[in-house]
Order: structure tokens, then C-alpha cells, then sequence
């Protein structure tokens, strides 16, 4: 009989180019795959609830496996990060589920943090994990900005164009700036994203936190639709996958 686990993770995106397997680079999803088999013994596929871009961190990604080999569920979190090191992934939760879960479509829904460093000075300490402005930024613009995106819209304009989401309507269900000294976060939850969705609205809120444009442009660029009109795409250093929601119960950090 086979053993179904749910797992937590936690990864710095930065070595690897996103978590999807690709034969010619390191991913999260072949390092965690080539663990999990030289512990199974066999290959093992790995599911996970969202699909990371190159150089995007997570502190509550979810995936799943199935060993063909069941093991003492406490051993399985320590085993299996003994085969990840050095890669900078660990699994920091194993628990045992049924048949019918799956790590992505079994998810209710999704929670992303976005990390500005917003000052002159350079990265020391948080260079690759988040995104230096070196402008002052309206955090409360900002904010106003983001006010007008909460809720269902048709988010062509923040959706990149090798998206293949079959549809650009999507449901934010909180999107919230907070400055914290020098530093500001974004937050949001959503059941789903579109590709580089949340690295989209970062960028164009930016533009408004800097003062060069005013929060009613964010609604100006909704409607229009158009991918051009997005402001810049933020970049991936500051994106972290912080929590993934289930039915049973919201499992990560």
C-alpha cells in the first residue's frame, strides 16, 4: 500500500529557475523529485499547489507525493531534507492524507507576500529576497490604488502573455500595502492567480507610490484590458508563496 503525504516547504527561489521540472536546469520541482527517489527507491512525481517563477521564494508552498515505500511519518521530514542539501529547499511538515488530495486542485486558495525595501541604500542582508526603491513610496497611495482591484475582474492588463490561464477573470479577495519603517509589503489572497499577476499589480502600485501616477490609474489600466498598459513587472526577488488554503485547514505560515 502506498503512503499520500502533503507537504510543507519553504525555498529560496534565487538558484533556481522556478519550480517547474525542466531537463536543463535546477528547479524546486526536480530537486524535491530526485530527494524523494533516493529515498523511495524508485521515481516519485511531485505536485505542487503553485508553480513559482524563476527567482520567486516560498515560505508555505504545499506538495504532495505518494511512496511506495510508507514510512514512519515523523522520519520522512529529516530524510527527505538529508537528500536536499545544499539545495536551499526544506520540508518543514509531512502529513499523511487520502487518495483524493491534490496539492494544487484540492486548494481553496492562495496567499502571496511582496518584500520592498524602500530606502537610498543597498542590499546587504536581504539582496536577492527583496526589491530595493530607492524613491520614497505612498504606502497609502498605494493602498488606494490596490482598493480598486479587490474583488472580480478581468485582469488582462496585469496577465502575462504567456499566461495560460483560460480565462483573465480572477477574484482577489484581499489586497492590502503596509509600511513597516523602511520596509513595505504587499499582501494578497485569491483562489488563483494568472502568470506574474501579483509581480504585475507590485510593479504598477509602485508607479503610484512614487508619486508618477495618481491611484485612479490603477482603475485606468483595468479597464483597458491591454497588457501594454501595465506599469513594469516588479522583479522576482521580493515575491514569496507564503500560505496555501485548504478545505480542512489553512496549511502554512
Amino acid at each position: 500500500m502506498t503512503q499520500r503525504l502533503r507537504l510543507l516547504l519553504e525555498y529560496d527561489g534565487r538558484p533556481f529557475y522556478g519550480w517547474q521540472r525542466q531537463d536543463d536546469q535546477p528547479t524546486v520541482q526536480g530537486a524535491l523529485e530526485a530527494a524523494c527517489a533516493a529515498l523511495d527507491g524508485a521515481p516519485v512525481l511531485v505536485q505542487g499547489a503553485g508553480r513559482t517563477d524563476a527567482g520567486v521564494h516560498a515560505t508555505g508552498q504545499v506538495a504532495h507525493i505518494e511512496l511506495q515505500k510508507p514510512r514512519p511519518l515523523r522520519k520522512i521530514p529529516d530524510a527527505l531534507n538529508f537528500h536536499l542539501r545544499p539545495k536551499p529547499v526544506a520540508v518543514l511538515k509531512a502529513e499523511e492524507v487520502d487518495q483524493n488530495f491534490h496539492a494544487r486542485f484540492s486548494a481553496t486558495g492562495r496567499a502571496y507576500r511582496y518584500i520592498i525595501i524602500n530606502r537610498r541604500a543597498d542590499l546587504t542582508l536581504e539582496r536577492g529576497r527583496a526589491w530595493r526603491v530607492a524613491q520614497h513610496l505612498d504606502a497609502d497611495a498605494m493602498q488606494a490604488g490596490a482598493n480598486l482591484l479587490i474583488g472580480e475582474h478581468d485582469f488582462s492588463t496585469f496577465r502575462d502573455t504567456e499566461c495560460q490561464a483560460a480565462s483573465p477573470v480572477k477574484t482577489l479577495d484581499t489586497l492590502e500595502v503596509h509600511r513597516f519603517a523602511d520596509r513595505v509589503e504587499v499582501t494578497t489572497t485569491a483562489r488563483s492567480y494568472l502568470h506574474r499577476q501579483v509581480r504585475s499589480i507590485v510593479g504598477s502600485l509602485v508607479e503610484v507610490g512614487r508619486g508618477m501616477k495618481p491611484p485612479e490609474w490603477i482603475a485606468e489600466i483595468l479597464e483597458a484590458r491591454e497588457r501594454t498598459a501595465c506599469g513594469p513587472v516588479a522583479p522576482s526577488d521580493g515575491l514569496y508563496l507564503e500560505r496555501v488554503m485548504y478545505d480542512d485547514h489553512p496549511w502554512g505560515t
